[in-house]
C-alpha cells in the first residue's frame, strides 16, 4: 500500500481568474480550458443578465430585437449577455447552471457576473439567492461597472438608486445564501489628485457592506468593438498603461480602506490589453509586466485578478473564435505568455502535507481556497514512458482533480482511466525521483449536498476508501 497523508489546498500569495464567456464569446468547457492550460483557476466568471420584467424576456437581445440598428454593443434595451434562466418563475436546469456544475466539478469557484433590472422586487432577489445557495462559497458580481452609463440598469436607474438596489440585495443574499460572497465592481480613484473614488458618496454603504471590492480597467480596449475597427484616427478605444492601471487600482483600494476602516480583498474582475489596440505582441509584453508588479509589490495588497478572456470574438482572448466555426480557438502568443504567469509558483494555490493518514479518509472540498485531500507518493526510476491511474470499485464513481509534477488532471464519475504522461512531455524527469500525486474530491454534480449536514453549503464531502491502481512503465514495451 503506498504511503499517504493528508493534505491541504491554501490561497495563492495572489490569485488568478478566468472570465469563460460573454457578450463576446461562448462559453467553453472546462475540459478543454484545463488541459490548454494545464492547472485549475480559483475561479471562474461567467457573464449574464436578468430583466425579467421586459417583454421579450427570456430572449437574448440581440436575438429578440435582431432587427434593430444598432451601432453600439451596449444600445440595446437590454443588455446583450445571455439570460439568466433562474429566478422567479425560472428553473436552475439551463443557464448558467450548466455553466456553474462544470466549474465547480472542475475544482474552481464560481464567479457569476449579474447585471440586473433595479426595479425587481425582493421576490425575485430571493429567487435568485436560493438558486446560488447549493453551488458553495461562489461569488456574485452584481451590476458592475455601476459608476458608468452603458449598461442597462444605469438607463434605468439613478446612480444612488443603484447603490440602494445593491445593498438591499446583499441584505438579501446574506440571508438566503449566506455562503455567497459579492463583489461590488464601483468608479475608482482615476487621478491621483482625486480625494474620492468615482460617485464615492452615493456607493458608500455599498463600499462598506460587500464583501469584496474590485475595478473592471483595461490596460488598453477598442470598445467600439464590433463596430468600430481602432485605428489611429478614430476614438473608441484607450491605452491607459500598465503602471497606470495598477497605481489606480492600488489608489482605489486604498480609498475603501481608509473610508471603511479595514481591509477587504481587492480585485480587477477584468484586466487585459485589448490586442485590438497593441497587436498581440505588445499584448504579452503588457501582461507579463502588470503581473511583475503584483508580485514585486511587498505591500501584498491585491488578492486576485480576472484574465479577459479565455476565448473571444475579438482580441480580448487567450483564443481568438475562429470565425468559420464558434467551437474552434485560434490560439494566440499570449497562450504561452500567461500559462508562464498562472505557473508561477506566486499566482499558484499552495498545497501543503499534513500527517500520514490511511484509508478510509474523509475528503473535504470547501472551495479552491479551502480543501482537504490525501497525497499518494509515487516512485519513478527515471522519466516515465508509461504514468497513468485506473479506477476500479468505488472510485469508478468519483469525481476528482488530481495533480502530478505541476499539472492537473480531471476524473469525471464514471470514468476508468488517466493518462498522467503529459505531466512529463515539457517537465521531464533527469533521474530517479519521488513524486506526489495530490488527490482531491469536488462536488460530484457541481452542487454542494443539502444531506451533508449543517454546513453543507460551504463544505462538500467525500469518503475515499481506496486508491487508483498507478501504472508506471520507463522502457517501451517493444523496441
Amino acid at each position: 500500500m503506498p504511503k499517504i497523508k493528508k493534505i491541504s489546498l491554501n490561497p495563492a500569495k495572489c490569485a488568478v481568474d478566468l472570465s469563460d464567456g460573454s457578450e463576446r464569446g461562448l462559453y467553453v468547457d472546462q475540459d478543454y480550458i484545463l488541459r490548454k492550460l494545464g492547472r485549475p483557476h480559483r475561479a471562474v466568471n461567467i457573464m449574464y443578465c436578468y430583466y425579467p420584467n421586459d417583454k421579450t424576456w427570456p430572449k437574448r437581445a440581440q436575438e429578440a430585437y435582431k432587427d434593430m440598428d444598432v451601432t453600439f454593443a451596449w444600445a440595446y434595451p437590454y443588455d446583450n449577455y445571455f439570460p439568466y434562466l433562474g429566478g422567479l418563475n425560472g428553473n436552475t436546469k439551463g443557464e448558467p447552471f450548466t455553466c456553474m456544475r462544470d466549474i465547480r466539478r472542475h475544482g474552481q469557484d464560481v464567479i457569476l457576473t449579474l447585471t440586473c433590472d433595479p426595479k425587481i422586487d425582493e421576490k425575485h432577489m430571493i429567487a435568485i439567492a436560493k438558486d446560488l445557495r447549493p453551488f458553495g462559497r461562489m461569488m456574485l458580481r452584481l451590476n458592475h461597472e455601476c459608476t458608468g452609463n452603458w449598461f442597462s440598469f444605469n438607463k434605468r436607474a439613478t446612480y444612488q438608486e443603484i447603490a440602494d438596489f445593491y445593498v438591499k440585495f446583499h441584505k438579501v443574499v446574506r440571508k438566503y445564501a449566506p455562503n455567497v460572497s459579492m463583489i461590488l465592481c464601483a468608479g475608482a480613484v482615476g487621478n491621483p489628485k482625486d480625494e474620492k473614488a468615482e460617485r464615492e458618496d452615493e456607493f458608500l454603504q455599498a463600499i462598506k457592506d460587500t464583501e469584496i471590492w474590485s475595478i473592471d480597467k483595461y490596460i488598453a480596449l477598442n470598445w467600439g468593438w464590433p463596430y468600430e475597427v481602432a485605428e489611429k484616427d478614430n476614438k473608441q478605444h484607450v491605452h491607459n498603461g500598465t503602471l497606470d492601471t495598477y497605481k489606480t487600482a492600488k489608489r482605489t483600494f486604498e480609498r475603501f480602506k481608509k473610508i471603511c476602516g479595514c481591509t477587504k480583498p481587492m480585485v480587477m474582475s477584468e484586466l487585459n490589453a485589448d490586442g485590438d489596440v497593441t497587436g498581440p505582441y505588445d499584448q504579452v509584453k503588457i501582461m507579463k509586466k502588470f503581473a511583475k508588479l503584483v508580485k514585486d509589490d511587498p505591500e501584498r495588497w491585491f488578492s486576485a485578478f480576472c484574465f479577459y478572456q479565455f476565448r473571444d470574438d475579438g482580441r480580448l482572448g487567450l483564443e481568438i473564435t475562429d470565425p468559420n466555426n464558434s467551437q474552434v480557438g485560434v490560439e494566440q502568443p499570449m497562450m504561452a505568455a500567461y500559462k508562464d504567469i498562472i505557473d508561477d509558483d506566486f499566482f499558484k494555490p499552495e498545497i501543503k502535507n499534513n500527517k500520514p493518514t490511511k484509508l478510509p479518509v474523509l475528503l473535504r472540498w470547501g472551495g479552491s481556497e479551502d480543501a482537504e485531500g490525501v497525497s499518494m507518493e509515487l516512485k519513478f526510476e527515471k522519466d516515465p514512458v508509461f504514468a497513468e491511474a485506473n479506477f476500479t470499485g468505488s472510485l469508478v464513481d468519483a469525481n476528482l482533480m488530481m495533480e502530478l509534477n505541476g499539472m492537473w488532471f480531471y476524473k469525471a464519475p464514471g470514468v476508468k482511466f488517466v493518462d498522467f504522461m503529459p505531466a512529463f512531455f515539457k517537465k521531464r524527469l533527469k533521474s530517479q525521483e519521488k513524486l506526489s500525486l495530490n488527490i482531491f474530491a469536488p462536488p460530484t454534480t457541481g452542487e454542494n449536498d443539502k444531506k451533508q449536514g449543517k454546513d453543507w453549503d460551504t463544505n462538500y464531502y467525500y469518503e475515499l476508501k481506496e486508491l487508483p491502481d498507478i501504472r508506471l512503465r520507463f522502457e517501451p514495451i517493444c523496441k
